[in-house]
């Protein structure tokens, strides 16, 4: 649905309170379709990314796995790497 929310549990470090906030509000803008509410609309969708981000931590906080955590480094690098492969013909 999303492309552009990543996936935040089980890095190293953790997922910090910024890129929690920043997938929350992509998923708020998605859902409502607004990239910035009007101003009548201004506070609900504030109040939306304030409870999404509570929620996304409270999940990430009470998630568990035996999987050792993922380096955000080689993860990033990974992507690129589909991202070049997949771009490499236009």
């Amino acid at each position: 649905m999303c492309r552009n929310i990543k996936t935040l549990f089980n890095f190293e470090p953790p997922a910090t309170e910024a890129e929690i906030h920043a997938s929350a509000l992509q998923f708020v803008r998605k859902l409502s379709g607004f990239a910035r509410p009007s101003q009548a609309n201004e506070a609900a969708f504030r109040r939306a990314v304030e409870e999404v981000s509570d929620t996304a931590r409270r999940l990430l906080d009470s998630l568990h796995t035996q999987a050792p955590p993922r380096d955000r480094e080689v993860e990033a690098e990974k992507a690129r790497e589909r991202s070049k492969a997949r771009f490499a013909g236009q």
